[in-house]
């Protein structure tokens, strides 16, 4: 079902072989697990954009290889997702001999970007220049806002060979807790993910992956009404972003409106709030998300801890905050949120 829905997104409109070119796993995570195992070796290099999705280090220390850290800097407004980009001599020097893989993510977790196709040459040519691996993490695929694209980096011209594409029933369906991630990728590449699989999880659950191909089976036969999920999704992510954004910028904080994802960033820079006196020797933002949940019940997450120690102070003051909650966690947190501007 993955494969159906799949085929024909790809570089030359290629069809995807279901036995060799794809593999299942106990959801994205174990993918990227698997991904990182297979091609990262002692003393081996992966070139990260930051921030990034915490897992990708881990993995990386496991396998005896070492993270190179670029980040998205704001560039002109930074109040737009879209304006987080790559300085390209900085993208570039990150590259060595030892590099044998790029980790990139769009739509990008936390800061909401998707890139564009003129980006996506452009890391592209980098990786081929250096022949490196392309570890494409796109679980959040579906969740795409405004007239904003995704752009598959794995469809552009001469990309397929060298692309791990990956994907999330979980973030595609919002059942998280099934745990069914998948990759594809030419049959070369995919077979190295398929021996790790094998000797670690064995397989996903088989009644988990039935059920999601019943429900890409069924999306397929509605796509393009008013019935199909996948068009019901990104419309009320988008609502309910704009609801928190709206009460953020209400109180004074400056939210960045994503391109796409579960997830926006937003500065609390403006409000003056200080911790310095609870010298508990942590960033800003981790003494601030603990403060608003013990105080306020409101739950969001540091964006420090999506960066490592040389590009920390890059969002310094920023969190991260959930849009794909109930429609009544929504309303209670605006109101939490409007109430912070007495504080």
């Amino acid at each position: 079902a993955v494969v159906s829905t799949q085929s024909g997104h790809y570089a030359g409109n290629r069809s995807i072989d279901p036995m060799s070119e794809i593999v299942t796993g106990v959801g994205a995570y174990e993918v990227i697990y698997a991904a990182i195992t297979a091609f990262i070796n002692e003393g081996d290099e992966a070139v990260v954009i930051e921030p990034h999705f915490d897992c990708y280090a881990g993995d990386m220390d496991l396998s005896g290889g070492k993270l190179v850290r670029v980040p998205l800097r704001p560039t002109g407004d930074a109040k737009y997702a879209k304006n987080w980009t790559l300085d390209r001599e900085e993208f570039e020097a990150a590259f060595s001999e030892r590099t044998k893989m790029l980790i990139t993510t769009t739509p990008h977790n936390p800061i909401g970007k998707i890139f564009t196709k003129e980006e996506l040459e452009y890391i592209g040519s980098v990786c081929k220049k250096h022949n490196v691996i392309i570890l494409s993490d796109e679980v959040y695929e579906r969740v795409v806002f405004d007239d904003n694209e995704h752009v598959r980096i794995a469809s552009l011209p001469g990309m397929w060979e060298r692309c791990l594409t990956v994907g999330s029933a979980g973030k595609t369906f919002s059942v998280t807790g099934w745990k069914i991630g998948w990759a594809l990728g030419p049959a070369n590449l995919i077979s190295q993910l398929q021996h790790v699989s094998s000797c670690s999880t064995f397989t996903a659950p088989t009644l988990l992956q039935e059920a999601v191909a019943g429900a890409f089976e069924y999306e397929r036969s509605v796509a393009h009404t008013d019935d199909a999920y996948f068009k019901w999704l990104p419309a009320k992510l988008q609502q309910n972003c704009q609801m928190l954004s709206d009460a953020f910028s209400e109180i004074g904080c400056v939210p960045v409106w994503p391109d796409g994802g579960y997830f926006m960033i937003v500065d609390t820079a403006n409000m003056g709030w200080d911790f310095s006196d609870l010298k508990t020797g942590r960033c800003y933002d981790v003494d601030c998300v603990k403060w608003l949940t013990r105080e306020f019940k409101l739950a969001t997450i540091p964006i420090s801890v999506f960066y490592g120690n040389k590009n920390r102070h890059l969002a310094a003051k920023y969190i991260r905050v959930c849009c794909a909650k109930s429609d009544e966690t929504i309303v209670r947190a605006c109101q939490i949120i409007r109430s912070l501007k007495k504080q």
